[in-house]
């Protein structure tokens, strides 16, 4: 018989965690057992996203929310409110696997930082029992830069564009539709958190600036990278090729990805390799859907290893 985990998601109201309804939804190993929403309590869940009949959105305290002792639970809430949901359920429910979606333990080496094609090994993501997501930015950037880590010269140059759900659901200018028309918005030119979480991870510098687009969704990156001995571009693509032969949600190619293409998927990919004439600087590009690997499909990966299930369990091959 299938082993079922019971499941809870806290913050499930926003972009990605509708997604997250969704794919827990079809997953042949979990069980949604509470799903939390200040916004929306009192509502039946499956009004949004695929359910069980009769769940219904509830607005608890955190220690009524640990109370359901689930075996998994996500937290996809905003920057710096996980901390009082980390607090009671390490508590009160001491065996649930917690998985952050927000920024608030990607530094900290407590906790497993979940970008399982590139750190499964390093950072013991299989039985993990805290686990913090990567940013959507954060992923594509690493997923384009790792292959060629070991060849840089400087801190590499990325240039990013992200679909307004990125930028959440309370208003901003960013997810501001008629200001986004027909438009491209820069911000957080220095100092944004996932150039910090990109250097963090990779232990090298890097130059990140991100730009919104007037999509709903979609990422794309392009990494301009200085090397320290000439590549070519057979090399370079080799490098990719070897990487990612094993990570299915990972497709690489000769032909740069546009931001439409990886609309939709749930994984990334990475092509348009392109060398200088000296070979001494090489440009990658990278597309994801900022709310699937960018986030929910990453979530459901990185709880698969936790539980030491097949990683790509309830999720659609690339």
């Amino acid at each position: 018989m299938t082993q079922r985990y019971s499941i809870g998601l806290i913050g499930a109201r926003g972009h990605t965690g509708r997604e997250l309804l969704k794919l827990i939804d079809k997953h042949p190993n979990l069980d949604l057992i509470f799903a939390a929403s200040r916004e929306l309590a009192g509502k039946d869940v499956n009004e949004i996203a695929p359910a069980p009949d009769g769940l219904k959105f509830e607005n608890s305290t955190p220690a009524a929310l640990a109370y359901h002792n689930p075996d998994i639970c996500i937290l996809a809430l905003p920057n710096g409110a996980s901390q009082p949901f980390v607090e009671v359920f390490s508590e009160a429910s001491p065996k649930t696997i917690l998985i952050d979606l927000s920024a608030d333990h990607r530094f900290d080496p407590a906790w497993a930082y979940g970008l399982p094609e590139l750190y499964i090994g390093s950072q013991s993501l299989k039985g993990a029992h805290r686990i913090a997501n990567p940013g959507c930015y954060a992923t594509a950037a690493q997923l384009a830069i790792y292959p060629c880590l070991q060849h840089l010269a400087s801190p590499p140059s990325v240039f990013g564009v992200s679909g307004y759900s990125g930028a959440g659901t309370n208003p901003s200018p960013k997810n501001d539709v008629e200001r986004l028309s027909g438009n491209l918005m820069p911000y957080a030119p220095v100092g944004h958190i996932h150039e910090r979480e990109i250097s963090h991870h990779l232990g090298h510098d890097v130059r990140f600036t991100p730009h919104v687009h007037p999509a709903f969704s979609g990422i794309l990156v392009t990494v301009h990278m200085a090397f320290k001995t000439p590549l070519s571009v057979e090399k370079m693509r080799t490098l990719y090729d070897k990487t990612y032969a094993n990570h299915d949600l990972v497709a690489v190619q000769t032909e740069i990805p546009e931001l439409r293409d990886a609309t939709g998927i749930p994984g990334a990919i990475i092509g348009g390799f392109s060398i200088s004439e000296d070979g001494l600087h090489g440009v990658a590009f990278a597309a994801e859907d900022n709310l699937l690997k960018g986030a929910a499909v990453q979530a459901i990966q990185n709880i698969n290893l936790a539980l030491h299930l097949d990683v790509l369990s309830g999720i659609k091959r690339a």
